[in-house]
């Protein structure tokens, strides 16, 4: 039996609801995920690229658009159980270059800055409650790294209540297996993954109607 088959039998990979007022999650695209002097980095400029089409689209739109960075202060550095299996990730301390959002994504003031401790952009944060409070349903979640922080913030934010969308183009990775392996599960069982094309259109769409709404 194929894994499709498998998949399929067991009721997973349903299209996801899109709602009619998105967001956009940036996930660590900081310095210590992007600028390849770092040993903790990946190149990722095409997929920040891909991503900053989304984000300046969303932006002129109204939609909120949020950013994600890890920073350690000595004491979480010195305690914290995931940097003693990630030790790479004790670098990203506070005052470091690598905690900066790459200027290649586009960050502007008026975007909210989320500063996580760990994988998951909701976990220990205010997002849920910000995203509620802008009466957000459907979120899209870009960013690095694909298997890790992507990935454990698209199922914290199925878990927070909503729809989530994954475009590929934009999620990046230090190599491609772990890359490929978790956008097909995510695909199975917590969001659509789908391009930053189609993406941008649906965003067009909502924008849209919209501007009718109002007219």
């Amino acid at each position: 039996m194929s894994q499709a088959v498998v998949y399929d039998r067991a009721g997973f990979g349903a299209n996801v609801p899109r709602g009619s007022r998105p967001a956009v999650l940036v996930v660590d695209f900081s310095y210590g995920f992007t600028d390849t002097q770092y040993p903790t980095a990946a190149e990722m400029g095409a997929e920040i690229e891909a991503t900053r089409r989304l984000t300046d689209f969303a932006r002129r739109a109204g939609m909120p658009v949020v950013y994600t960075t890890i920073a350690y202060r000595p004491a979480e550095r010195d305690s914290l159980p995931w940097l003693k299996k990630a030790k790479g990730m004790a670098a990203l301390m506070v005052g470091t270059r690598l905690i900066e959002i790459d200027a290649r994504a586009g960050m502007q003031d008026e975007d909210a800055l989320i500063v996580k401790h760990g994988a998951s952009a909701f976990h220990g944060t205010n997002l849920a409650a910000l995203l509620t409070g802008a009466k957000v349903d459907t979120l899209v979640v870009t960013g690095a790294t694909t298997s890790g922080c992507v990935r454990a913030s698209v199922v914290d934010a199925v878990q927070c209540g909503f729809n989530v969308l994954v475009p590929a183009d934009c999620c990046a990775d230090r190599a491609s297996a772990p890359h490929e392996a978790n956008l097909y599960d995510m695909q199975q069982k917590y969001a659509d993954v789908t391009d930053s094309a189609d993406v941008l259109a649906w965003l067009g769409q909502v924008a849209g109607a919209r501007e009718a709404a109002r007219a």
